[in-house]
């Protein structure tokens, strides 16, 4: 049974699914819908071009890679990004990022997942925001943090792996900053880890 996150809770990977090798981070979210006469001129909702991203940090909180849009792969090959979601439509996850555990870097403490918006378009005009860790070597969810928050903000700092002495745990985030692309929100994504 998959675990819902609150805001700053964390949950030992390790505890959870002791096994764990392979996990997969679904990113998913929809575009508000708009009413009123402008909201059935359009359809009822515009698209939503929001950028999944992963940075991947040692102890000393340096950065060791990125994975985002226009990096696709990791340099050691462990982590792998699905492709861009120009539009949040659909169900389930709009974007994914899988990562092999037993191939990541032995140097990665931290892997901080943030999301942008890269035209700009705020929270206030997104919805369902979610992010989820799934095993991916059994399709079964862990956790999720359900972001509920809205604001004028172009990016959340959505979650941090990390890995101590015991294996890996998760902490929900959900810290709101703004920026276009993941080079945007390392910083501020640094500093919460």
């Amino acid at each position: 049974m998959s675990i819902s996150l609150s805001k700053n809770q964390t949950v030992s990977l390790a505890k959870e699914v002791p096994s764990l090798t392979r996990l997969h981070i679904g990113l998913g979210w929809d575009p508000i819908k708009k009413t009123g006469f402008f909201g059935k001129l359009t359809g009822g909702s515009d698209s939503i071009d929001l950028d999944a991203s992963v940075i991947v940090a040692d102890a000393s909180k340096n950065i060791i890679d990125e994975v985002w849009f226009r990096q696709l792969s990791s340099r050691d090959g462990s982590i792998k990004h699905s492709g861009d979601n120009l539009t949040g439509d659909g169900d389930g996850d709009d974007e994914v990022i899988r990562v092999d555990l037993t191939r990541l870097s032995k140097d990665a403490a931290h892997i901080v997942v943030t999301v942008n918006s890269f035209r700009g378009q705020t929270f206030n005009e997104v919805d369902n925001a979610v992010c989820r860790l799934v095993d991916e070597s059994t399709g079964k969810e862990i956790c999720r943090y359900e972001l509920r928050e809205k604001g004028s903000n172009t990016g959340f700092v959505m979650a941090a792996i990390s890995r101590d002495g015991n294996g890996w745990s998760v902490k929900a985030l959900g810290a709101p900053t703004n920026g276009r692309t993941v080079k945007d929100l390392a910083a501020p994504a640094l500093s919460l880890i």
